[in-house]
């Protein structure tokens, strides 16, 4: 009898949750925000509690799932009737690179570090922060990216320029802290980055807040404004 009532519950649950996400939309899962996350979070977390629990009768599985799910529809309803509330249970993108230089009081608020940042950019074909104009992060921590003009790909598509070898930039401080590892690689030495750093008016690491060395372009450098 137990067996018999458990799959009529995970049946029924399978069944509203469907129902859930069918109306709720498909932001649920492809434009999660915090909110979302947490919705969809307590959503399963109340089937699943639900199902093992020998005093939750079936009915209040269906009342509460139903009740949840209405509850998101709710919210979803207002959230696009006024910008305001919008603007609170999704937030805004936060401009993390504004004109090419990184803001880094906008990093830290976001709660991200550089290594995060350069992990994304990698992510969307953006391998070097020189190459980026203006960066956002958007409410579902997915990054939207405009490169500069000549790093942007209808460039060469458009007028078809001949190819070129292509080199990886190598960061070489970061947050203030000199990569060894990386600067021995590049076959170079502090003595080398001292002069260069002097070159910038730049006397003390802990005033970088990123550099990095891309073959045929340089040393990249910017330090905490």
């Amino acid at each position: 009898m137990k067996l018999i009532e458990l799959t009529w519950e995970l049946v029924i649950g399978f069944v509203l949750l469907f129902l859930v996400v069918k109306v709720a939309g498909k932001k649920l899962i492809q434009q999660i925000t915090p909110f979302t996350f947490i919705s969809a979070i307590v959503l399963g977390e109340l089937l699943g509690n639900a199902l093992y629990d020998d005093h939750v009768h079936i009915l209040y599985i269906i009342y509460s799932i139903s009740l949840w799910g209405a509850l998101l529809i709710l919210v979803e309803y207002i959230n696009q009737k006024w910008l305001a509330f919008r603007l609170i249970a999704e937030g805004k993108p936060t401009a993390l690179i504004r004109n090419g230089v990184i803001d880094y009081e906008a990093l830290k608020k976001a709660r991200m570090t550089l290594n995060q940042l350069q992990s994304l950019l990698r992510r969307s074909e953006t391998f070097s922060i020189r190459e980026v104009a203006f960066c956002y992060l958007e409410a579902d921590g997915a990054l939207s990216i405009l490169k500069k003009p000549p790093y942007q790909k209808t460039k060469r598509e458009d007028f078809q320029f001949p190819s070129y070898a292509v080199h990886i930039p190598t960061t070489i401080i970061r947050d203030g802290k000199v990569l060894l590892d990386e600067l021995r690689e590049l076959g170079k030495d502090k003595a080398w980055l001292d002069h260069e750093l002097r070159a910038r008016g730049i006397t003390d690491y802990k005033d970088v807040l990123i550099a990095e060395w891309l073959e045929d372009d340089g040393l990249f450098v910017q330090t905490y404004h």
